[in-house]
């Protein structure tokens, strides 16, 4: 049965190399100068299929890591990676190296013997690392060996079922281990260890802290690829426990988690998501960057009830689609006793933070024609950015700056070390001239109830921020996207802050002005 596949694909390489009459075009080439190139795009073309059959064959090995088996499998690419299957919970994705092929590892199943060990013997978890290292490892290496053997194996019989020559079959697997090492070394000199740092997860959304991590510790504490790798898999254990149900995830201390969200427009089921994602990465503080509402009309004003129960304090300030009776009905505090409105550089001390921000200066809901008036908006985050020099100078510097138009977020730069915006529906992140972190987030209600009027629906975007508690600086975000109306995909991508350039330290504090 295992020859199957090989006689369809000699059959079918053999009508594609059959010999066509020769043209009686004048001035067509001869057909023995097109000759050669035809050979060798033949014996490429058996050499490539050949091997990848090989691969699909008998190229993965079944191995041990730590507590769990797992299947490792090289598969044909063309950007290369790790992707790491933890059915049915979703997969990681990692930029580990480029080359033409990629490293799939399927966790088929948590051995419940080796289980139960590390349960009731929990000193054996110090060792694990060791033991994951070594695991992988081993496993590597057979799979090395098998991905030789088979991809050799795969070119090697193709060649003899469509040329029927042993020289020619015996090239054509010469050609496949050849390219196979040179797949091979371009791995091992794009290989990025530190990968592991920034994961890619796509599946159940409430799975997705565990298996990506807590920041702080990857930040501080995987420095080599070992422990990181060990790290991970542990995490991956957590999800299979005895009762099959999903792990309590328990924060680091030492790190500050910020929700941004932004341009709700009146989508109902955002507050849900909201909800989820404040119980899953146990958020300490809710930034929201306006256009909660759509008209601002004051019927629309029971929508932001929900805000009361979602069990953070929620920190707001006022978008384009959002009017003063919206903002007006939020600085109610006997109903909203965890709602901070930011506005004209407003600052307040919420969830170990200090974050100041800035109402949008102007109110068009229903504006359908150009983009609103930059010099207004300018203006507004230049009295935005006065407002963060004042506090500075009286010794209470803003950590997070807000507002809803990043091009009034622009005028902070200097000013502040992170600004937040929405508006676009899109996400942006950029480093500005004087070192202020510039982001800004999509729509959180996927583009609101009108987004129906689209063709595709609009994701559903937020973040989650990670900050230091003693310096209170950005150590690394992941980015939420869900499906939107209608879909119900998820995936969450870790990224961290770029290291500094080597350089001139930027100066302590730009030119001042009145505020």
């Amino acid at each position: 049965m295992a020859r199957d596949p090989f006689r369809a694909a000699a059959a079918r390489v053999r009508h594609h190399l059959r010999p066509r009459p020769r043209s009686g075009l004048i001035g067509a080439a001869p057909a023995g100068a097109a000759r050669p190139f035809v050979r060798a795009l033949g014996l490429v073309t058996v050499v490539l299929f050949g091997a990848w059959l090989g691969l699909l064959v008998v190229g993965s090995v079944r191995t041990p890591v730590g507590p769990m088996d797992t299947t490792m499998t090289l598969r044909p690419s063309f950007s290369g990676g790790t992707k790491i299957n933890v059915s049915p919970l979703g997969a990681l994705e990692l930029d580990s190296h480029h080359a033409p092929v990629r490293l799939d590892v399927d966790v088929d199943r948590l051995d419940p013997v080796r289980s139960q060990a590390l349960v009731q013997h929990p000193e054996r978890l110090s060792g694990l690392e060791d033991e994951v290292t070594g695991d992988v490892s081993t496993g590597a290496r057979e799979l090395a060996v098998r991905s030789c053997v088979a991809v050799v194996s795969g070119a090697t019989a193709l060649g003899l079922a469509v040329y029927r020559r042993p020289r020619r079959a015996l090239a054509a697997g010469g050609l496949a281990l050849a390219l196979l090492a040179a797949s091979g070394v371009s791995a091992y000199a794009t290989w990025n260890p530190e990968s592991v740092l920034e994961p890619r997860f796509s599946g159940l959304l409430s799975s997705a802290p565990s298996v990506v991590g807590d920041a702080r510790s990857i930040v501080t504490d995987f420095d080599v690829y070992q422990q990181e790798l060990a790290r991970l898999v542990t995490n991956v254990t957590k999800l299979y426990d005895a009762t099959s149900t999903l792990p309590v995830y328990s924060p680091d201390p030492a790190t500050l988690r910020v929700l941004h969200v932004s341009d709700i427009h009146l989508n109902p089921a955002a507050w849900h998501i909201i909800g989820s994602l404040v119980e899953q990465y146990d958020i300490d503080v809710i930034i929201d960057s306006g256009d909660t509402m759509d008209h601002g009309a004051a019927v629309e004003n029971s929508f932001l009830d929900p805000v009361a129960d979602l069990g953070a304090p929620y920190v707001w300030v006022r978008g384009n689609h959002d009017s003063a009776v919206t903002q007006r009905y939020l600085e109610n505090s006997k109903r909203f006793r965890n709602v901070h409105v930011l506005d004209e550089g407003r600052a307040v001390d919420v969830g170990g933070l200090r974050v100041a921000g800035i109402g949008d200066p102007q109110f068009t809901p229903d504006r359908t024609g150009p983009e609103q008036a930059g010099s207004v908006e300018r203006a507004a985050g230049q009295r935005l950015a006065a407002a963060l020099r004042v506090q500075r100078r009286a010794g209470t510097p803003v950590d997070i700056a807000v507002t809803h138009e990043p091009e009034a977020a622009r005028q902070t730069d200097g000013s502040v070390p992170l600004v937040l915006a929405g508006h676009v529906h899109h996400r942006q992140n950029q480093m500005l001239k004087l070192r202020t972190r510039l982001m800004v987030e999509g729509s959180t209600g996927g583009g609101g109830l009108r987004a129906v009027q689209n063709k595709k629906p609009e994701q559903v975007l937020a973040s989650v921020l990670y900050l230091d508690r003693s310096t209170r600086r950005l150590q690394a975000w992941d980015e939420i996207t869900l499906g939107g109306l209608g879909l119900t995909t998820a995936e969450v991508s870790r990224h961290l802050p770029e290291k500094k350039p080597a350089g001139p330290t930027p100066p302590a504090s730009p030119p001042t002005a009145s505020p």
